[in-house]
């Protein structure tokens, strides 16, 4: 059984994508550099056997220039909510009801995290080693997220946006008494000095090679 994967994304819309990386990059080249994490993200768990991705998108109305940039076989679910707590609740609660083998969120701004990471967070769900897993990012938050069943208590009042989002939820996670799994660190790509790294994070053993990524930044950045 197949663990549904969900890409937390915004439609790559120039002057409201990664506006964290201009300058140095323009803002149509923050948003042609968004375009290709998402389709990255999409191919890389396309090759996941145990994942099935689905693109939880934002805002809602751009549905249809969503739908020409990516394939046919992908499907887009709006994400809806007041803020990122009550989105990523929402999408994983809709998608546990679908699924018998968990449910995960995951951002498109750790590009070259490496594919090993996913598969070890779909077979901790789909084995049920774990009720929650999580991928810590490097600044206090993280890249991935995955349940066994709803738990709305992880993602209510949370400080979003703070060094304090993993903590936080690690300790939730066990005044819950659920089982967590933490899979490895990787890092995000937020601001224009993490370009650099994210070109030289691919020369890291395991790490995922961004196909479109990468020919952006050769192009791009050369």
């Amino acid at each position: 059984m197949t663990v549904p994967v969900a890409i937390m994304a915004r439609v790559p819309v120039a002057g409201r994508v990664k506006t964290r990386l201009c300058p140095p990059l323009t803002s149509d080249q923050a948003a042609r550099l968004a375009r290709c994490f998402l389709l990255d993200r999409v191919e890389q768990l396309g090759a996941i056997a145990d994942a099935s991705p689905v693109v939880a998108f934002t805002p809602a109305d751009l549905e249809a220039e969503l739908r020409r940039l990516l394939p046919g076989d992908v499907r887009l679910v709006p994400q809806e909510g007041a803020d990122l707590g009550a989105r990523l609740d929402r999408i994983l609660t809709g998608l546990l009801v679908e699924s018998g083998a968990g449910a995960i969120a995951i951002d498109t701004d750790s590009p070259t995290v490496p594919t090993d990471y996913l598969r070890q967070a779909c077979a901790h769900l789909a084995r049920a080693t774990a009720d929650i897993v999580l991928g810590p990012s490097e600044d206090g938050g993280y890249y991935l997220i995955g349940l066994r069943q709803p738990a709305p208590d992880l993602f209510r009042e949370m400080p979003w946006s703070t060094a304090a989002v993993l903590d936080e939820t690690v300790t939730r996670t066990r005044r819950l008494g659920l089982r967590l799994a933490l899979l490895p660190p990787w890092f995000d790509v937020d601001r224009g000095e993490d370009l650099g790294r994210l070109r030289e994070s691919v020369a890291v053993p395991g790490a995922y090679r961004p196909p479109r990524t990468l020919a952006f930044l050769d192009v791009e950045l050369a």
